[in-house]
């Protein structure tokens, strides 16, 4: 299996068009057509894709201190956000293999940065569980989100 993270370009708009996500992934996330419309107004947003041999098989968000600050006082840090994989790749380990590469991929795009934080809703136990195995740990802080409390991750880069 080949995984690879890519910034995104428009090549890829055609398979973000067909992306789809289960009715949970969608309550928990938003779609990456949905969070590249807030990348165009926002140039601190930088959309990724994530890659399974050559097709869009994932997407997140990397968001600098704009989109941290409410979960870290740390100036070197980045958010990630819009994180899902596509419905029809999950249980294939393109989750846990994309967690792998993103510390070396943050560390090569934004030298700057010493640390990634993310936001997990309190009842998405799944992906707590999965972030919680990449490394990240629960940083002790709360946020009220759109639909519920959510726990804040971080990890040291």
């Amino acid at each position: 299996m080949s995984i690879a993270l890519a910034f995104y370009e428009e090549k890829y708009k055609p398979e973000l068009e067909n992306y789809l996500l289960s009715e949970e992934q969608l309550y928990y996330t938003s779609t990456p057509l949905d969070a590249l419309e807030k990348c165009l107004v926002e140039e601190d947003r930088h959309p990724v894709v994530i890659l399974k041999d050559g097709m869009v098989a994932g997407f997140f968000v990397l968001h600098g201190w704009d989109g941290v600050k409410d979960y870290s006082e740390n100036k070197g840090a980045i958010l990630m956000r819009a994180y899902s994989i596509q419905h029809s790749y999950q249980g294939q380990g393109i989750g846990r293999e994309s967690m792998e590469q993103l510390i070396p991929f943050i560390k090569e795009q934004f030298p700057a940065k010493k640390e990634v934080n993310l936001a997990v809703n309190v009842k998405n136990t799944r992906a707590q569980y999965v972030y919680h195995k990449a490394g990240f740990d629960d940083n002790g802080r709360r946020v009220m989100g759109p639909k519920g409390e959510l726990i804040i991750f971080s990890r040291e880069l």
